[in-house]
C-alpha cells in the first residue's frame, strides 16, 4: 500500500475519533445554565418528579431566599437552610402550607439576596417540572 494512503487513513481515523469524543462529552444543547451566584436547583427544570420530590436549592453562604410555587409564597419557617452549606431544601408536608405536590406541571421563582460578607446581590430564578 502506497505510503500517502496509510497517512490519510491513520488521518481519518484520528478525526473519527476526535468527532466522536467530543459529541461523548460536550453538554447537552437543551441545558440549562443557573444565573450567578445560583449553584443547583433540584428538580432541575423539566423534570419529572414523584410526588414525594424536594425542593433543594444551593447559594454561597451567607443568601437568604424566597420561595415561590406556583405564585404562592412558601413561609419561610417551612424552609430548612443549612447555613453552613449554603443550601437550602423544602418539600410539602402534612399540616404545611402545601400538604402534597399534585400532580401535573409546577412553577417555581426563587428570589435571593446576600444577607452578609458585602454589598446586596439580588436576583431570581424560575423554571418549571412536573409532578407524575
Amino acid at each position: 500500500m502506497p505510503r500517502h494512503r496509510i497517512v490519510y487513513l491513520v488521518l481519518a481515523a484520528a478525526l473519527t475519533t476526535l468527532v466522536t469524543v467530543t459529541f461523548l462529552i460536550a453538554p447537552e444543547g437543551d441545558e440549562e445554565v443557573l444565573p450567578e451566584p445560583l449553584r443547583m436547583v433540584r428538580p432541575l427544570p423539566g423534570d419529572i418528579v414523584t410526588r414525594q420530590a424536594e425542593v433543594e436549592i444551593g447559594l454561597p453562604v451567607g443568601y437568604s431566599i424566597e420561595l415561590y410555587v406556583d405564585g404562592r409564597r412558601v413561609p419561610g419557617h417551612e424552609i430548612v437552610a443549612r447555613e453552613p452549606t449554603g443550601r437550602f431544601s423544602w418539600k410539602p408536608a402534612p399540616g404545611g402550607w402545601m400538604e402534597r405536590w399534585e400532580a401535573g406541571e409546577r412553577t417555581l421563582r426563587l428570589v435571593w439576596d446576600r444577607t452578609t460578607g458585602g454589598r446586596p446581590d439580588p436576583g431570581e430564578f424560575e423554571w418549571r417540572f412536573r409532578v407524575k
